[in-house]
């Protein structure tokens, strides 16, 4: 197995569905079967997610792929499962080019242009140590490590390369637990979804922030993982601490237009409306790809009953 990038993009011919497959034709087969079962870094073009056009691109998430399968429909076609309880959308889309460097050594062309015959590849395999350094630039306000008891100082190797190249597995082993963990992804949620709402609540329009700059806003998931969620940005919305607590028990939910629902259980229905901000309706994020997907707010209305008044 190796990792790969994969180009991804909104106006794509293919039949791809972000966190859930990927779609490709029988050229890149080959390479997706040396990727199958391991993890990947979505790529899309700058004019998707609006970086700086001198970039011409960015990384905006990662996931772990399952299996290939033929395209039933298309000859010469295939899907890859993407495993949605391990998708994650960066906190913001990272650009090709950092600190005059490519992320991707391969991208590097002459006089600092970029190899437009690499660039342009679907399917791009990279190292463990590119798919590290763009995890480890993917949620930068966010400091969470595993802990680790009785653990060795590999800092302090005698420079042999056996010793190197042990440590270097051994550091991507730690960051493929940390994306599969909870304990992480939770607060990395919580990092990309504040930067998408601006650490503005969704419902309420406050934007309290403390001394520190921690927002008072929390990150709800609309369709909680233990019930199929994904932790994609689309799947979240930024709530003030209360709102959240009577959103995950279904006393407020969204209706189809925006509007604010409450549900008919609220004992104090007046309280709650003068909570909500002037509009009535959803305080949505700037950005396209981040706007709350209508299937899990039509999963949230229909699992707590939310019917508009």
């Amino acid at each position: 197995m190796t990792k790969a990038i994969l180009i991804q993009k909104s106006s794509s011919r293919y039949d791809d569905d972000v966190g859930s497959r990927y779609h490709f034709s029988s050229y890149h087969l080959d390479s997706m079967e040396k990727v199958a079962g391991d993890w990947v870094v979505f790529y899309t073009p700058v004019k998707d997610l609006g970086v700086s056009p001198e970039n011409r691109g960015c990384y905006f998430a990662t996931a772990q792929l399952g299996e290939i399968t033929p395209d039933p429909t298309l000859d010469e076609h295939y899907y890859a499962s993407v495993l949605s309880n391990t998708y994650a959308d960066f906190a913001q889309p990272i650009p090709r080019v950092v600190d005059g460097t490519y992320i991707e050594p391969a991208l590097a062309g002459k006089n600092g242009s970029a190899n437009s015959g690499v660039s342009q590849k679907s399917v791009r395999h990279i190292s463990n140590e590119v798919f590290d350094r763009i995890i480890g630039l993917a949620w930068p306000d966010t400091q969470v490590e595993l802990p680790r008891t009785g653990e060795k100082d590999h800092g302090r190797s005698s420079g042999v390369k056996e010793d190197q190249l042990g440590f270097e597995h051994e550091v991507d082993r730690r960051i493929i637990e940390q994306l599969l963990n909870r304990k992480v992804r939770d607060p990395r949620f919580r990092t990309a979804v504040l930067h998408a709402y601006n650490k503005r609540c969704a419902i309420t329009g406050w934007n309290f922030v403390n001394g520190g700059g921690r927002a008072e806003a929390e990150a709800a998931h609309i369709r909680p993982v233990e019930h199929g969620g994904s932790d994609r940005i689309c799947n979240g919305l930024a709530l003030s601490g209360t709102i959240h607590w009577m959103f995950d028990r279904g006393l407020i939910g969204i209706a189809a237009n925006d509007d604010i629902l409450i549900s008919r259980k609220v004992n104090d229905k007046g309280s709650i409306e003068r909570l909500i901000n002037p509009s009535r309706k959803l305080v949505r994020p700037s950005r396209p790809e981040h706007q709350p997907h209508p299937e899990y707010l039509r999963w949230h209305r229909e699992f707590h009953k939310l019917e508009a008044a």
